[in-house]
């Protein structure tokens, strides 16, 4: 009889008792793979867990306890994870973090990766949404979609992006880490964090840069700030320095009244200028003022503007608007300084009143229904509301024309009341034909009642030519006269009362015996042929006005 051997026997006996407390102890799961490259590749290194296990019924391994992935610079924690190699996929569960150097901070509840598309999806729970920090900036969503492959996070169920400066909410947003880029779409919101000042950007779709906070907006657009409101579709807005520039015929709606609109805008609030380029409408309703060009600046630290480019002022306060242009057209902030004295002697304060002027030079042309003018200037003070013109000035009201070195016409809710031509006067009505009444005088004043001329007083070297109407509206005779001093009273077309004192010299002809020489005065001229005639028309400068101007005065 053969002998068994014990060895084998024993062996089997002793092997439950020998393993048994071997995995029991369940160490630490610490793979090592030293020949492997993990910067490199867009493979997922596992790196540690507690325990691992894989079921035969499932194609995936479970991790569990202080799990840790790499992929290339990216490092990612969870409490647990599914992780299968082919085709690569991991499912995170618990306390996700992703991070990249110091800098980049991804957190979640839960994370789905797949290794083809090189996606992550992450999930926040009820309390707590998913969280991407890079440096001072921070995006908050529900749900979120980190490309790995282009560096790319992004949200199709609304976020929140936060930095410095401002906080962006929208439907639909990316950003880029690297890049600092972010672009929102649908329902998106800017909001300012600046707490002294406000701004608020409403569009469905935005550029954003973290770096430069600058936002770049390609639709419908409406910008709000505590000046009024812009309306745009095409823009870029630095928002931390105030800086814009808008395109395609934007609007600008302030809170006093006025409106701006051009085919480009720039501002710039740190260096306090506007500049307005392209086919620019200005409006002020409440001083009821269109001003219109090709061009305007403005500078608000000196309250000053510039317009260029067949520049258009139109006043509509009265039922007929008046149209003004000259080849240029400029603004600016008037400031007088007066002491006033205190409630005693020693006490007294700086009073500073400032009003406006504006300035139209050369070549200016002005038409409204009931009155006409040209000039090479024109001055307009606020403050007063006077108008002067100088440099061959000559103003039209139905068939009147006055002319002199300088008028100063005094408004009243934009219809004359008064003129002033302190240097030479000369007064001229057309009767028919060749026939003119005709008033000249050293100085001469104007008094104006509804538009209509009422009265005319003159002062010294008074010359005058008239042709009195007789019961029947007939005229038969020409007056020619010289006095010091004349008042002349109107109503509507006819010279109701003529006084010349204190001595007056003259003559009355019968019309069949007047000569020609008795028609005119020796500085007669009618003007009628650079008389604007339509709004438009105060845009062509006739020869005959061109060189009016040329001459001496």
């Amino acid at each position: 009889m053969q002998r068994r051997s014990i060895l084998p026997l024993i062996l089997c006996a002793l092997l439950p008792v020998l393993l048994v407390p071997v995995f029991a102890q369940r160490p630490s799961f610490r793979p090592s793979i030293p020949t492997a490259d993990r910067s490199k590749g867009n493979r997922i290194f596992l790196e540690r867990a507690d325990s691992l296990f894989k079921t035969p019924m499932d194609s995936f391994m479970v991790l569990v306890g202080n799990v840790m992935f790499t992929k290339g610079g990216m490092k990612m924690y969870c409490d647990s994870a599914h992780y299968q190699d082919s085709p690569e996929m991991m499912e995170a569960f618990g306390h996700v973090k992703m991070e990249q150097g110091d800098t980049l901070f991804v957190y979640a509840d839960e994370l789905l990766y797949q290794g083809i598309t090189q996606q992550a999806r992450l999930f926040g729970d009820y309390n707590r949404p998913v969280r991407m920090i890079n440096r001072d900036v921070k995006l908050e969503t529900d749900e979120f979609i980190y490309d790995l492959a282009i560096n790319l996070g992004f949200y199709e169920s609304g976020g929140k992006l936060t930095d410095a400066a401002n906080t962006l909410t929208s439907l639909r947003g990316e950003y880029n880490p690297d890049t600092k880029e972010a672009n929102f779409y649908d329902d998106v919101h800017l909001h300012s964090n600046n707490t002294k000042d406000t701004l608020d950007i409403y569009t469905n779709s935005l550029y954003y840069n973290t770096l430069t906070h600058l936002a770049e907006l390609a639709q419908e657009s409406t910008i709000v700030n505590w000046r009024g409101t812009i309306y745009t579709t095409s823009g870029v807005y630095q928002t931390d320095s105030d800086k814009m520039s808008l395109y395609e015929r934007s609007l600008i709606v302030t809170k006093d009244g006025q409106t701006l609109t051009a085919d480009t805008i720039i501002y710039d609030r740190a260096q306090g200028y506007g500049e307005a380029m392209g086919a620019m409408v200005m409006t002020d309703s409440v001083h009821q003022v269109t001003l219109e060009g090709n061009y305007g600046f403005y500078d608000e630290k000196k309250d000053s503007s510039f317009v260029s480019g067949r520049p258009r002022l139109m006043s509509y306060s009265q039922p007929d608007t008046l149209y003004l242009h000259g080849r240029y057209i400029s603004t600016t902030r008037l400031i007088d300084s007066v002491e006033v004295a205190g409630d005693s002697l020693r006490e007294a304060y700086v009073r500073v009143d400032t009003t406006h002027a504006a300035v139209i030079y050369p070549r200016v042309r002005f038409y409204r229904a009931d009155m006409q003018g040209v000039c090479d200037s024109l001055r307009f003070t606020e403050s007063d509301s006077t108008i002067r013109m100088f440099r061959h000035p000559i103003v039209w009201n139905e068939d009147q024309q006055i002319s002199g070195k300088i008028i100063e016409l005094q408004l009243n809710d934009s219809t004359i009341r008064e003129a002033h031509l302190p240097d030479l006067g000369f007064a001229t009505q057309h009767i028919e034909g060749d026939h003119y009444n005709q008033l000249s005088g050293k100085s001469m004043h104007a008094y104006f009642d509804g538009g209509e001329l009422k009265r005319l007083q003159l002062d010294g070297s008074v010359e005058i030519i008239m042709y009195p109407e007789e019961n029947d509206s007939t005229i038969n005779k020409i007056v020619n006269a010289q006095s010091s001093f004349l008042t002349a009273w109107f109503k509507g077309r006819t010279t109701e009362r003529i006084k010349m004192w204190p001595e007056t010299t003259g003559t009355v002809t019968p019309m069949y015996l007047a000569k020609p020489s008795l028609y005119f005065l020796p500085k007669f001229k009618w003007y009628d042929g650079i008389r604007p005639t339509s709004p438009d028309s105060i845009f062509v400068i006739p020869k005959a006005m061109e060189e009016l101007m040329l001459t001496a005065e």
